[in-house]
């Protein structure tokens, strides 16, 4: 699946069983909470994603 990398804004690749998020442009890599952590800090409009991924990791 294709998505956003947070550093470069091009496309990045999220794995068929969402465990990475790679960029082949800037050499992002990442595990996909450590992508949902980062975007969400960057980005305020995205803040309560953050609280809603750690509500269903508990």
């Amino acid at each position: 699946m294709k998505i956003v990398c947070p550093d470069c804004k091009e496309k990045a690749t999220l794995s068929d069983d969402f465990a990475f998020v790679k960029c082949d442009k800037c050499s992002y890599d990442s595990t996909y909470g450590e992508y949902v952590k980062y975007i969400a800090y960057k980005d305020s409009r995205y803040s309560d994603i953050l609280s809603d991924y750690k509500d269903k990791k508990q």
